[in-house]
């Protein structure tokens, strides 16, 4: 069966058509047959489209909303036969928040998508995209082709009580749904069922910890398969230091912000979700590439680096503490995978507990 899967971001669109090989045989069960991306949606919106073995096509047109790029998508589909949406067998949507309904993948119907639409406000930044892109989606292929959401908040819901409850009025917290959800579930589950692939150990017999870190960045402590604790909160904002994002911060912070800068709630939240982060340390890029390269001649950059390495460190010893040791740490993400520099200074100082990574084949790893 052939899957489409879409992802809506807040200004992108990323797809994969993914071939899935009914096998009884352990090891790999499907292939990519295509993928692309929808970047900066637009007047100038970059489209890259790429069958599996094949140099990526790209252009740039536009194409003003979510909407508009998933009709963009189904047009690059239908002139290959063999990704065509007539061989399609089911569309796959990432949804960000699925709030306190949604803990497990769910077939898309009307009440489904009207309760998506409801946690809108949870996210709003990212749900009401991936509301028009499901709608768009079903308005191309009608209601033969089922569809599923698949939520980036639903592996979290094993959270313990105590570890995603915020010291809040508890009615508050009741009364308008907040608390820690955690974010980045799809990566974090996919991470624990990979090692225990890659280890042959059942994942009810495991403990690790993983860090995704990319542009947005989390680590989660999983045992048995389970999220105990994960980094970011109630919104993807909490936790380590991210590209433009601030992570933990003194709430007071806010406040103090809006009355000295003559600041709404509106434009601290916007201020700290996209010029904090690295971004904001450095005052160059929030792009951990460049900071890294610049670190030796660069004070702020260097600085940059330091926080974020200090912060990922600070949370992996606590979450150390929350499993009783690990039997692994696992990096992932655009900076986990390719950053052998990163990994080493998140590690150093960690032989204590039994953590050192081997130099030699720690720089060999790069986003393998």
């Amino acid at each position: 069966m052939k899957v489409l899967v879409l992802n809506c971001g807040s200004s992108t669109l990323k797809f994969q058509v993914i071939e899935v090989i009914a096998s009884r045989s352990p090891g790999r069960r499907e292939q990519s047959l295509a993928r692309g991306l929808i970047d900066r949606l637009g007047d100038h919106a970059v489209c890259t489209f790429a069958l599996a073995g094949s140099l990526p096509g790209r252009e740039t047109i536009p194409i003003p909303d979510h909407e508009e790029a998933v009709r963009q998508v189904f047009l690059w589909l239908e002139q290959n036969p063999a990704v065509a949406p007539r061989e399609l067998g089911a569309v796959g949507h990432r949804v960000v928040h699925g709030g306190d309904r949604f803990r497990s993948s769910v077939l898309i119907d009307d009440e489904v998508l009207a309760a998506i639409e409801a946690c809108n406000d949870l996210a709003p930044l990212h749900n009401p995209q991936s509301v028009s892109g499901i709608r768009a989606a079903r308005k191309i292929l009608g209601p033969a082709i089922p569809m599923a959401a698949v939520f980036d908040t639903s592996f979290h819901h094993t959270l313990p009580d105590y570890a995603s409850t915020y010291a809040i009025p508890y009615e508050l917290s009741l009364r308008h749904r907040i608390r820690r959800y955690g974010f980045h579930g799809l990566a974090h589950r996919y991470l624990s069922l990979r090692y225990g692939e890659v280890t042959q150990r059942p994942v009810e017999q495991t403990k690790i910890i993983t860090l995704h870190l990319g542009n947005g960045c989390s680590v989660t402590a999983i045992r048995s398969g389970r999220s105990l604790e994960t980094s970011m909160g109630f919104t993807p904002l909490e936790g380590l230091v991210m590209g433009t994002r601030s992570g933990d911060l003194d709430p007071a912070v806010v406040s103090y912000l809006a009355r000295k800068e003559g600041l709404s709630l509106g434009e601290v939240e916007a201020l700290l979700n996209e010029r904090s982060g690295l971004l904001g340390i450095s005052g160059l890029s929030g792009d951990m590439r460049e900071l890294f390269d610049r670190s030796r001649s660069d004070a702020r950059a260097r600085l940059a680096v330091e926080i974020f390495c200090y912060r990922a460190r600070k949370y992996l010893g606590a979450y150390l503490a929350v499993l009783g040791g690990a039997d692994a740490v696992i990096f992932s993400g655009g900076i986990g995978e390719n950053a052998p520099g990163v990994r080493a200074q998140i590690c150093e100082g960690m032989e204590w507990c039994g953590l050192r990574l081997d130099p030699e084949l720690n720089g060999r790893v790069i986003g393998t």
